[in-house]
């Protein structure tokens, strides 16, 4: 069996570089083996990487898509950032139906669009940082530029393509 892919959403430079931020500071550093992320995708089959492949290359013939990055959430044992991007559902929803009957459960639940700066902390680590995050957060402007296409090898991922929003 191939190792299953992942799909993301990317972000301009910019907030890419502020939630890597945040993700380093909170993350705990063992357990951190790739940055920041807005998962669309989980598990997608990786035999079939031609076909998804295929699909990111046609949900991509749009414009890059305003996000909003809003205020952290608790996750219980860890810490979100909720992102707001209208755009993003159809897209999602695309690549779903592309895929109906080679998807997890969790892949083909509604998209719940968010960017996990912390996990799998005790739930008090977990309250101190969303007090934290919570008080010094300012909503802001994302821009996805586009999707991220990865090999899950268990670890870190490896990179498997980018499809830039181009409409």
């Amino acid at each position: 069996m191939t190792d299953p892919l992942v799909v993301t959403a990317l972000f301009d430079a910019g907030s890419q570089a502020e939630l890597d931020a945040r993700r380093r500071r909170w993350f705990p550093a063992g357990r951190r083996v790739v940055g920041a992320h807005l998962t669309l995708f989980h598990a997608l089959p990786g035999e079939r990487i031609d076909d998804v492949a295929a699909v990111l290359t046609d949900v991509t013939g749009r414009a890059p898509m305003a996000a909003e990055i809003e205020a952290p959430i608790s996750l219980g044992r860890g810490v979100a950032h909720p992102v707001d991007a209208p755009g993003l559902a159809a897209v999602h929803g695309r690549i779903q139906r592309a895929f109906t009957g080679d998807l997890t459960r969790q892949d083909a639940a509604r998209l719940r669009a968010h960017v996990t700066v912390q996990n799998k902390v005790d739930p008090e680590t977990a309250r101190a940082t969303l007090a934290e995050l919570a008080a010094q957060h300012r909503p802001w402007t994302a821009t996805i530029t586009g999707l991220g296409l990865w090999h899950y090898r268990g670890g870190p991922w490896e990179a498997a393509g980018e499809f830039a929003f181009s409409g």
